[in-house]
């Protein structure tokens, strides 16, 4: 679902990266959506 949103192979990279940290960490979960966020915004016109 999100791959329709977050283009870039670099940005799902990331996102995966992210996700997997942010299973246990509180900083990582806010900084996964702060991405997300960014990500979304950033490719929405790609």
């Amino acid at each position: 679902m999100i791959e329709k949103f977050i283009k870039t192979e670099c940005g799902l990279s990331e996102y995966k990266r992210l996700k997997i940290l942010s299973e246990d960490r509180v900083l990582f979960k806010i900084r996964l959506y702060v991405f997300v966020i960014i990500a979304i915004m950033r490719d929405l016109f790609k």
